[in-house]
């Protein structure tokens, strides 16, 4: 089940359907509180946020959704038609596991949520047991706890998953193509900066854990980006 809060009937319903037609369930909300009573009764495998929401907005709601023990894990994806990098940053930062700018593809839509979906399903059954290091930073994949400088690191979903994808690869360059692909299941999405906007956000988050950490992931020009300690 996809929960979709979005205050923009036309954009709401042909979302819905288009999820709807690729075999997904779905509902949609126009603002906060329909979503916070249908919350309470059934928890959703996903949400989707439009920000700008007339009362409560997108990123708050993120916030409640978040401090919530019932719903912390809950992946959840911003819709908005705020697109610059700024704002893809903010969303990431409030907790979003992947940020989607207006005007966007259904099939993309579609795809996105997919992968999400299938990320969460996988972490629901396997039971990783990795240990996996570089340098300050430290991942336990079964624990699912990541650690810089001994401190313990506040990662979105994706962010961890990104993470552990660059230690398990440690020394390789990784290109955006393979990160998609292996870290958000998706194969195509266009000129998303999905990877990019990630790649910020998890070294800002390593830098205020240890200045210089974030160095350790590397951008390999024309290529991707990988991580590596000693360089």
């Amino acid at each position: 089940m996809i929960y979709y809060v979005e205050d923009d009937t036309n954009v709401r319903e042909l979302a819905l359907y288009a999820l709807k037609h690729a075999g997904l369930e779905a509902r949609g909300f126009d603002r906060a509180e329909p979503f916070r009573v249908a919350l309470s009764q059934e928890l959703p495998d996903l949400v989707l946020l439009d920000i700008m929401l007339p009362g409560t907005d997108g990123l708050d709601l993120l916030a409640e959704i978040r401090n919530d023990h019932r719903t912390c894990d809950l992946p959840v994806m911003m819709l908005t038609a705020k697109g610059t990098e700024y704002d893809k940053v903010l969303g990431l930062n409030s907790g979003a596991d992947d940020y989607l700018a207006k005007p966007f593809g259904m099939m993309e839509l579609v795809s996105r949520c997919n992968a999400l979906l299938r990320r969460t399903q996988r972490g629901k059954v396997e039971k990783p047991d990795a240990l996996l290091r570089c340098g300050q930073v430290k991942l336990d994949e079964g624990a699912h706890e990541a650690f810089c400088n001994n401190a313990p690191l506040d990662l979105t979903l994706k962010e961890f998953d990104l993470l552990a994808k660059l230690l398990r690869e440690q020394g390789r360059a990784l290109t955006r193509a393979q990160l998609l692909e292996d870290v958000w299941g998706i194969t195509y999405v266009g000129e998303t900066r999905t990877v990019d906007t990630h790649v910020q956000t998890l070294r800002r988050k390593l830098n205020e854990a240890s200045p210089g950490a974030g160095n350790l992931v590397q951008t390999i020009r024309g290529v991707g980006y990988r991580i590596k300690d000693g360089d």
